[in-house]
């Protein structure tokens, strides 16, 4: 019988599960809704999505593989159950730590941020938590298919400060003797353990079906988009911009918020800016920027230069917090709309030179993802400001990134 492999997105709103058979195929997608973000709903929705997958494609999981939001974390008792409630990827709660984060941590090092895994565990520390296992969200769910507690991945676990270079935990962070016991690192995609025996029988899937290591939300994104050699990369055009290109060597520079995730022998060195779709849905309904996109003529270079914020503060490609948003002059609707999507796509240009003049591989190739790659203009507007080919992302479903990496694992690759 032919092998089916299980991703699985645990996402902001919403969590979404995707099928491939071996050729990487999709064969079924399913989805449950998020409002609460606690542990509880969280397990509601992957029984929930197990449940949705057609019998006879369950009957061939060889593997699967789940990914959460990086930085959303939780504190659990040596039982699996959770001790506090999650504090999630944007929580910025940590402030009040990050001087004592940047005090251990070396220079440039993404745990120096508010919301990184390490600040919230230094925070949780402040509040008197004193024991448990500091988990992240991919970490525990996967706990709840495999059963061995505290298993992480090198994407999951690089905001708690574990080396991805070195694959071990620094010294440096070795050294405070956290009261808290850290999880073990494995590569992405890594098999754990079979799916545990009342799950296999409950939901009538194969018992030598692997758990594997799982990975981020942003990490899924990108393997699903075909990125694969070097000066590759794929910008999510969401409410922000945010940009991933992959190298032969890593780049951390905290003054951009830039840092690099490890994916196999490369690095995927990325930024994000704060333009993007917000900013457009701040003057535009979607009818009407669909409509006058179409009129726009995107081989015609616009005169207009904005530098279109929601709010004041920049960080990549200018690291300016008190940067004032441009949105000045507003012409009619048509050249005000071209000259936003211009505007974006030359900030979106600038971010790619400077990761490619901190170290990055010269840019080769663009996959775009999110809602904006849907845009015909602004895919013209954006391939002739990079000077690279700009075509959309295979997959857009970080679902079916994760169940590439599930397929990776079960062939003995890891990602």
């Amino acid at each position: 019988m032919s092998c089916c492999f299980l991703g699985l997105d645990f996402g902001t709103s919403g969590a979404r599960a995707a099928v491939i058979n071996a050729a990487g195929q999709l064969q079924a997608t399913a989805r449950a809704d998020l409002s609460q973000q606690s542990a509880v709903e969280w397990q509601q929705a992957l029984w929930s999505l197990l449940e949705q997958i057609p019998l006879a494609l369950r009957q061939q999981l060889g593997a699967m593989a789940i990914n959460g939001t990086s930085g959303t974390v939780l504190i659990c008792d040596a039982q699996g159950q959770p001790l506090t409630e999650p504090i999630l990827y944007n929580d910025s709660r940590a402030v009040t730590v990050l001087e004592q984060v940047k005090a251990i941590a070396p220079a440039q090092h993404p745990v120096a941020s508010a919301t990184s895994s390490l600040a919230k565990l230094f925070w949780w520390q402040q509040q008197g938590r004193r024991a448990g296992y500091f988990l992240h969200q991919a970490d525990w769910l996967s706990w709840l298919l495999h059963g061995k507690l505290g298993i992480s991945d090198y994407h999951n676990a690089l905001k708690l400060g574990y080396d991805p270079q070195q694959l071990q935990y620094p010294g440096w962070l070795l050294d405070l003797k956290l009261p808290f016991d850290l999880p073990e690192v494995l590569a992405p995609g890594s098999p754990v353990a079979p799916l545990r025996p009342e799950l296999a029988a409950q939901w009538q899937i194969p018992t030598d079906c692997q758990i594997c290591a799982g990975t981020t939300d942003s990490i899924a994104a990108v393997l699903a988009s075909g990125v694969a050699q070097p000066g590759e990369a794929v910008t999510s055009l969401g409410s922000t911009l945010v940009l991933k290109l992959l190298s032969q060597q890593p780049i951390e520079d905290a003054r951009y918020g830039i840092y690099s995730h490890r994916l196999g022998d490369l690095w995927l060195v990325g930024g994000a800016s704060n333009t993007g779709g917000a900013v457009l849905r701040q003057f535009f309904s979607a009818a009407e920027l669909a409509a006058l996109s179409q009129q726009i003529q995107p081989l015609v270079a616009s005169p207009l230069d904005y530098y279109p914020l929601l709010q004041p503060g920049e960080r990549f490609p200018i690291n300016d917090p008190a940067l004032v948003p441009r949105l000045m002059p507003r012409p009619q609707r048509l050249e005000f709309l071209h000259g936003l999507l211009e505007s974006m796509a030359r900030i979106e240009a600038e971010g790619y030179r400077l990761l490619q003049a901190l170290g990055a591989a010269p840019l080769r190739q663009v996959y775009s993802a999110g809602g904006g790659a849907q845009n015909p203009a602004w895919t013209a507007i954006r391939a002739r400001l990079l000077q690279v080919p700009v075509q959309p992302s295979v997959q857009t479903e970080a679902a079916y990134g994760t169940a590439l990496l599930a397929r990776r694992g079960y062939l003995g690759k890891t990602a």
